[in-house]
């Protein structure tokens, strides 16, 4: 039986018994029939029209309702009902349903701005991204997941990852790198796959980013960086020799020879022996950074390695605070040598300003951090502080803070430079993992 047909039944069977009374009370009194018809149609007509009130007020209610609903149901958020308000239960419930109503439509709003943020970083990112589902059905690809099919969306979307050529990606382990050609390029790769569910079934994220651009400026900066460098040390040597050269053949080839010319020939050959020497050490620096083996790692007590190197240093003090009791996993030789060029810099950067030098070691999460302070004269350029054989210390070989950071990230740490905050001077952080 139908609800509307339940409430009119109920709403009649309660008011019956009373109607009937009433009905024999009007028929008993001592009027004339037409005035007792008459009572009795009026009482009747009330009657019903109470029916039919107590109906409507139980049903439309819920007629609205059922409107407010269906029309959530169908993504419309804008319809609300007029009868919702406090301290009335429907009408508590009919402000739940407005309240829930204007949750749902921000909540899309903030959905549909949030996918068309997500669509203009897939459009812009120069990473291939592709979808697929759990067949391995490309559901989506962005411009240049196209770029690198050299297939347009419409023709790509539905095939599989087999015919697109991407079913050894989808099964690698990532992240990898891979040497691949596409339609879109060749070159390497590097491939990440993620997993994701979509109406409760699982789904796989593919990014492909093509390494070999940025490989290449990288490559070409690096090695512009090191002719540069490697020109400017050749040159400073061989322009003294080949005038030093000219300057003996000249004398040679005078006749008679000046009384004094056994002087210019030992200063020559001195000034050509001393810049063949600085090549000497230049390439044997080379070979040292060249030739870094990898760290042969074991367990290595961190604070009297520290106070190891402190005492090395004997022409500025460099003070040592209460130092942690760490033990780290690492080749003990090549964090020495790193931490030593990295203190001789700071003590020699010391000695300019007649300042001092300090080590701080503390624990940080998974890492611990060494802080080398000097009171120098501070960092000129920072640019180049990590080109190889670049250097602004007469004699300097141009490789020692090189050669620490490769020992450093060799270990899975950082090391950085920069100037003090609070006062004038260096700072040097290195971390490294416990």
């Amino acid at each position: 039986m139908a609800y509307e047909r339940k409430v009119a039944l109920l709403s009649i069977a309660l008011t019956l018994p009373a109607l009937c009374v009433a009905l024999a009370l009007i028929w008993q009194q001592p009027w004339e029939t037409a005035a007792r018809i008459v009572a009795m149609v009026a009482l009747l007509a009330l009657s019903t029209w109470i029916w039919f009130r107590l109906r409507r007020a139980v049903v439309h209610p819920l007629l609205t309702l059922v409107n407010l609903l269906d029309s959530l149901r169908a993504g419309d958020y804008s319809l609300r009902s007029i009868s919702a308000r406090r301290g009335d239960a429907l009408g508590e419930v009919l402000w739940e349903v407005n309240a829930l109503s204007s949750t749902l439509r921000e909540e899309r709003l903030r959905v549909e701005e949030t996918g068309a943020l997500l669509s203009k970083i897939m459009a812009s990112v120069e990473i291939a991204i592709f979808a697929f589902d759990d067949q391995r059905h490309l559901m989506l690809v962005n411009p240049a997941g196209e770029r690198l099919l050299a297939m347009r969306s419409s023709e790509a979307l539905g095939r599989t990852a087999l015919d697109l050529g991407l079913e050894s990606c989808c099964d690698v382990d990532t992240p990898a790198t891979l040497k691949r050609a596409f339609p879109g390029g060749a070159g390497s790769f590097e491939v990440r796959r993620a997993s994701f569910r979509e109406g409760g079934k699982p789904h796989e994220l593919l990014a492909i980013s093509d390494l070999s651009r940025a490989l290449r400026e990288e490559e070409r900066q690096a090695w512009q960086r090191l002719i540069r460098v490697l020109g400017h040390e050749l040159n400073n040597s061989l322009a003294p020799i080949r005038s030093m050269a000219a300057t003996l053949a000249g004398l040679v080839a005078r006749e008679p020879l000046p009384e004094d010319w056994r002087e210019d020939v030992q200063g020559a050959l001195g000034v050509i022996g001393d810049r063949a020497e600085s090549l000497t050490r230049f390439m044997a620096s080379y070979t040292r950074l060249a030739r870094l083996p990898p760290p042969n790692k074991s367990r290595v007590e961190l604070a009297p390695l520290i106070r190891r190197i402190a005492r090395l240093e004997q022409r500025c003090p460099i003070g040592v605070g209460q130092l942690p009791e760490l033990v780290l996993q690492a080749d003990a030789d090549q964090i020495e040598q790193a931490l030593i060029n990295l203190s001789k810099n700071a003590a020699e950067a010391a000695l300019q300003t007649g300042g001092g030098v300090r080590i701080r070691v503390s624990a940080q999460t998974g890492h611990v951090l060494i802080e080398i302070e000097d009171d120098g004269p501070g960092l000129a350029k920072t640019e180049n502080l990590f080109v190889p054989f670049f250097t602004t210390k007469p004699g300097g070989s141009g490789v020692g803070l090189v050669l620490a950071r490769q020992i450093v990230e060799n270990h899975s740490g950082s090391l950085s430079l920069q100037n003090r905050e609070d006062a004038q001077g260096c700072l040097v952080r290195v971390t490294l993992p416990l």
